[in-house]
């Protein structure tokens, strides 16, 4: 997979912005970004949020049809808690590596070792994962789902990481699938001391999704949006950043006099960046590719978001 193609140029991007408005119109249509897009996808996107608030969004719209510019099991997500609309995504090659390392089947098999066990799923799964599951969370809430299940035993799919970071803050009995985060599993511990060492002042901010010895070095430990408010509210003129690199849009927009250093220039997610300008006006013109999920199981799935939905209500 071709991790970055070009970016538009400034006149083509003035086009793709205004046909992507006309088309809106014409299909009554809103486009939701994960952060870790593009800077042009996120440019011209009506919602930028992590996974939770685009599933508050996708939950909420008016709109008749979902431009989704986030990874398959977003796309997903969104279909299932809006039925009776129209989901699309611009390219739906965009996977995710650590949802495909839990099976529908596998939890399944878990299950039944615990029979007494809760299912929490990290919304990073399919919707065949999610029909298994009680109730969902993201890394914004993660322990907060955990807490308001009354279960003391919990099955935990499928980030390792952030199921070991929110161990940490429950007595509930987690049992850890052994799955992560490609993109955040990658960076070590010496890639962070370096920078602290070019920049001593510098607050250290992680997200759970990196490996244990890492997110132990964080100053601030949390979801990319917290990551952001943190950043955005506090008073420091370096950060040192340790998530996906998409971040850096949002970070630079909010915050345009901070300097912001990624402990690492791989933390590039190629899923996310398949999506482009281009792709989401052919999408909305040709009003393909749809995300479909099967009825049956996007009724079983919905359950376990609404579950979470009902934890943090709007």
């Amino acid at each position: 997979m071709t991790l970055l193609t070009p970016a538009p140029n400034k006149e083509q991007q003035e086009y793709y912005v205004q046909r992507l408005q006309e088309l809106k119109k014409e299909r009554n249509a809103i486009i939701l970004a994960h952060y870790y897009m593009r800077p042009e996808v996120q440019a011209v996107a009506d919602y930028i949020g992590d996974s939770f608030g685009l599933s508050q969004q996708a939950r909420d719209t008016d709109a008749d049809v979902i431009l989704f510019c986030g990874v398959h099991f977003m796309a997903e997500s969104a279909k299932i808690l809006n039925p009776d609309k129209i989901v699309l995504m611009p390219d739906e090659r965009s996977g995710c590596p650590m949802a495909d390392m839990v099976t529908g089947e596998g939890l399944r098999k878990l299950k039944a070792e615990h029979p007494n066990a809760t299912v929490v799923a990290y919304v990073n799964t399919s919707a065949e994962v999610k029909a298994e599951t009680d109730i969902c969370c993201t890394s914004s809430n993660a322990l907060k789902v955990i807490e308001s299940v009354e279960s003391d035993e919990i099955i935990w799919v499928p980030d390792k990481n952030l199921g070991h970071y929110v161990s940490q803050y429950t007595d509930k009995k987690m049992i850890i699938w052994q799955g992560y985060c490609n993109t955040h599993d990658l960076l070590t511990p010496e890639e962070v001391l370096e920078l602290k060492r070019e920049y001593p002042d510098a607050p250290i901010v992680v997200h759970p999704e990196c490996r244990p010895e890492v997110v132990a070095l964080g100053d601030y430990v949390g979801s990319t949006t917290g990551i952001l408010k943190y950043c955005r509210e506090s008073n420091f003129k370096d950060y040192i950043v340790a998530t996906e690199e998409g971040v850096r849009y949002m970070l630079e927009k909010e915050s345009p006099d901070k300097n912001f250093h990624f402990a690492s220039r791989y933390m590039v997610c190629p899923n996310m960046k398949v999506h482009n300008v281009k792709k989401m006006v052919r999408a909305l013109e040709t009003m393909q590719p749809q995300i479909e999920v099967d009825p049956e199981v996007a009724a079983k799935a919905k359950r376990s978001l609404d579950a979470m939905l009902a934890v943090v209500p709007k």
